[in-house]
């Protein structure tokens, strides 16, 4: 990978780390939400710095490939953020009936 091309990508991961914290005091989004993505940020940051960390790492891992090591990263924390997305609607489905029933019976009660 050349210097330019590092140097891009270094800079499009900065800026997309700061729109996520700068969102994050603005309370436009949770922080147990934005953790994932602070952490992947800062996880590919220094894969861009070190790109020869990666290389190490598919060894180590026994995978053929480096690209093929990052592809299967990406697919586990789909994955990961898919549960964990599925998992808030689910209890904030369940809160807003909750909510429905109260809110019925509370008129009703007047």
């Amino acid at each position: 990978m050349s210097l330019k091309t590092q140097v891009i990508i270094a800079v499009i991961i900065i800026v997309a780390l700061l729109v996520i914290i700068n969102m994050v005091k603005k309370k436009a989004l949770e922080l147990r939400y934005a953790l994932a993505w602070i952490v992947v940020g800062v996880c590919i940051l220094i894969l861009d710095i070190f790109p020869k960390l990666i290389e190490k790492i598919s060894i180590i891992m026994g995978i053929y490939s480096p690209i093929n090591m990052l592809f299967f990263w990406g697919f586990c924390f789909s994955l990961g953020i898919i549960f964990v997305l599925t998992v808030a609607v689910s209890r904030m489905s369940i809160r807003i009936k909750e909510l429905a029933q109260e809110l019925a019976l509370y008129k009703h009660e007047k």
